[in-house]
């Protein structure tokens, strides 16, 4: 067993013996109940477990590719997380990793082949890489690969990524749930994954029986930026009649929230109690203009450790099936969404006319 295992420590602690707490680890079932949790309990607030489950990583050599934008926190702060958080799972095990710059389309395939061939390269992970060519090589050169926050069309790697279209469906249902049916959408559709976000939002209007028309619900951004979301929303409601106004507005990003409270406020308006705003990405700004952001968040941090996680069981299994692993984001409530309560006045924000009921 594991020198790292420390079962004299979690004997002594538990004051078990060195034999049951041998038991409990190894999974027989000859021991108590009792027995088993104070093992089970002692072992977690180590790290035991942790390191039983995680194991060795079976290589020494790992490179991770990921667009250029991903290795400056001020240009990508998502994916610079991902592969801190790559680097964090990898703490634990001797590997060396390295990276290299590959773009999401229009990759340059013969570096990602001289990187590849590289005799010290024994594994890779690719991040929000959507060239299929490149995709199509990892899988012939036959090395174990993992993708991040992309996917294989063809179905031959394995990979992790949010489920960009549930939670796009339930941070839409989570504003009907507090009572808003005039919602507007803000959202920059530039790659493929917030399409899906767009599709769980459908998914989300349709199951509460209200109709989706992209020209009223929907306004699309070319950039996650605070600016264009304050440029874009001040227009609309310099454009819009007052009567038709959201009580809500789902915007695609913390910065986009930021830019859309901007707008609000400069108009005169309150959050929450006048328009309410949520977002879905929740990690980069807890609180706006002194507004605490309701939002969903989208997992990130985890996407890293739970790549490296797929690679071992790629590398113990490699003749497993091969499959997607999706996770799910996390609703965190704070004070940008005010619930709206049936048949009272909840807003200054009139609303008649926006849908025909």
């Amino acid at each position: 067993m594991d020198k790292k295992l420390k079962i004299t420590e979690i004997a002594a602690q538990t004051g078990l013996s060195i034999s049951t707490v041998s038991r409990v680890l190894a999974g027989k079932a000859n021991t108590s109940d009792t027995a088993r949790q104070k093992v089970l309990a002692c072992a977690q607030a180590q790290g035991v477990l942790q390191g039983m489950a995680a194991g060795r990583l079976l290589i020494n050599s790992l490179v991770v590719f990921a667009p250029q934008r991903a290795f400056d926190e001020r240009s990508d702060v998502f994916y610079y997380r991902v592969m801190q958080g790559i680097s964090q799972a990898l703490a634990a095990h001797e590997v060396r990793l390295r990276y290299c710059p590959l773009e999401e389309l229009g990759s340059d395939a013969n570096l990602f082949l001289s990187k590849m061939h590289d005799a010290a390269t024994e594994a890779a992970i690719l991040i929000g890489i959507d060239d299929p060519h490149i995709h199509d090589l990892a899988a012939d050169i036959g090395k174990p690969c993992v993708l991040i926050n992309c996917r294989d069309r063809k179905m031959r790697l394995p990979g992790v990524a949010p489920d960009h279209q549930l939670i796009g469906e339930y941070a839409a249902a989570y504003l009907f749930e507090q009572g808003h049916k005039a919602v507007v959408n803000l959202l920059c559709l530039r790659r493929y994954t917030m399409e899906l976000r767009l599709a769980g939002i459908r998914d989300a209007w349709e199951a509460h029986n209200l109709p989706f028309d992209e020209a009223q619900h929907l306004i699309s951004a070319q950039s996650f930026s605070a600016r264009e979301s304050e440029q874009l929303i001040s227009d609309f409601l310099a454009e819009t009649p007052r009567a038709r106004w959201p009580s809500a507005w789902l915007v695609g990003g913390d910065f986009m929230a930021a830019g859309a409270v901007s707008a609000l406020q400069k108009a005169g308006l309150r959050v929450p109690q006048d328009i309410s705003v949520m977002s879905i990405d929740g990690f980069n700004l807890a609180a706006i203009h002194d507004v605490p952001l309701t939002s969903l968040h989208v997992p990130r941090d985890e996407l890293g450790s739970e790549a490296v996680h797929l690679l071992q069981q790629r590398l113990i299994r490699p003749q497993a099936p091969v499959g997607n692993l999706l996770l799910n984001g996390t609703l965190v409530v704070r004070d940008s969404v005010r619930r709206i309560r049936p048949h009272k006045a909840h807003t200054a924000v009139q609303n008649e006319g926006l849908y025909d009921e």
